[in-house]
């Protein structure tokens, strides 16, 4: 069962109030609205036909036949949600949604009915959040840029949680480790195929801070309130095969077997659509995932980050220098471990 989540009681504590008011007034200031997902860029592509020159960091692609979207991470510089490929997500959301609006009104459009996030990086599906850049705005005192960023991320997660408005299944293939806010984006998919031997886990309370991009909304819902803060709260790395028992990955492929897993998967999914769908429905009411909760645990997130010591931020670039000696390392899997930041 769901547990609810009150944050009330926590805002006069953080000041949430006059920090979300200051931003708004930065934002104004900067003629920036605060809708919740971003528009299509102007000349985005047509769903079955992406142009590779509107997108540098995803390319995605839709397979009428199926009734699926692909669409594949590929970030440039760290393995990371860097603030280019969260527009572009935001993009792609739009053209998702765009796409289902002309198949309500054109009978010659097939809607889409599943979408699957992936990456393209080989053994990385993806390390969170951009910490080189958090680190930066800790120590200038940033708030605005921190909870652009942030909210940013909340955005495409909150898309993926509710199917982009639509009864679409959202589908996360894992073949790299997922850590951070990349555990926090599989999450937000109905459902997870991961290869045996990925990794995933939170490792932000090594430097002193938590995942506040949706990990406590979801792992909430889905394995209870004391096991979600205990898995948040350790640290520590799991592996497919152990989410697979928690039930939290549903297919449990082989290596390199993922792709035709998940195509697997998609077909399967296709028999039993309208039940799927109503069934998240039924789930939706019953839990449901309000925006504002995922936004109110994020202003948690970056009041707490605000309050990073320096001993902290040395600990969290330790954690940047392990992330690109793995990027550099042909063929390394683990994901840095405790020792190697603490």
């Amino acid at each position: 069962m769901a547990i609810p989540i009150s944050l009330s009681g926590y805002r006069p504590f953080f000041g949430l109030e006059r920090a979300r008011a200051r931003l708004a007034a930065a934002r104004e200031a900067r003629g920036l609205s605060d809708h919740r997902s971003a528009p299509a860029r102007a000349g985005a592509a047509e769903p079955s036909t992406p142009t590779p020159s509107t997108y540098e960091e995803i390319d995605f692609s839709f397979d009428a036949a199926d009734g699926a979207y692909w669409c594949w991470m590929n970030p440039k510089g760290a393995p990371s949600f860097t603030p280019g490929m969260l527009t572009e997500l935001a993009s792609y959301t739009a053209t998702i949604r765009a796409h289902c609006a002309r198949a309500e009104t054109d009978a010659g459009v097939s809607p889409p009915k599943q979408a699957v996030l992936a990456s393209r990086i080989p053994g990385v599906y993806n390390l969170g959040g951009d910490l080189e850049r958090f680190s930066r705005w800790i120590v200038a005192r940033d708030r605005e840029a921190l909870t652009e960023y942030a909210y940013s991320c909340i955005h495409v997660l909150h898309d993926n949680a509710i199917g982009f408005g639509n009864p679409i299944l959202t589908i996360a293939l894992v073949q790299g480790d997922a850590l951070g806010g990349g555990f926090e984006t599989a999450l937000s998919c109905h459902m997870i195929v991961a290869e045996r031997g990925v990794k995933f886990g939170f490792p932000e309370i090594l430097f002193n801070l938590f995942p506040g991009m949706g990990a406590s909304s979801l792992l909430t819902r889905r394995v209870g309130l004391a096991r979600a803060e205990n898995m948040i709260a350790s640290g520590r790395i799991f592996t497919a095969e152990e989410l697979y028992e928690m039930g939290l990955v549903q297919v449990l492929a082989e290596p390199g077997d993922g792709v035709d897993a998940t195509r697997r998967l998609i077909r399967q999914n296709q028999k039993r659509h309208n039940g799927l769908t109503a069934m998240l429905r039924a789930s939706a009411r019953v839990s449901p995932m309000p925006y504002e909760e995922l936004r109110d645990v994020t202003d948690i997130w970056v009041e707490a980050a605000l309050e990073l010591h320096p001993a902290d931020l040395r600990k969290m670039q330790r954690l940047v220098t392990a992330q690109d000696r793995r990027m550099t390392a042909a063929g390394v899997r683990s994901p840095a471990s405790e020792a190697e930041i603490a």
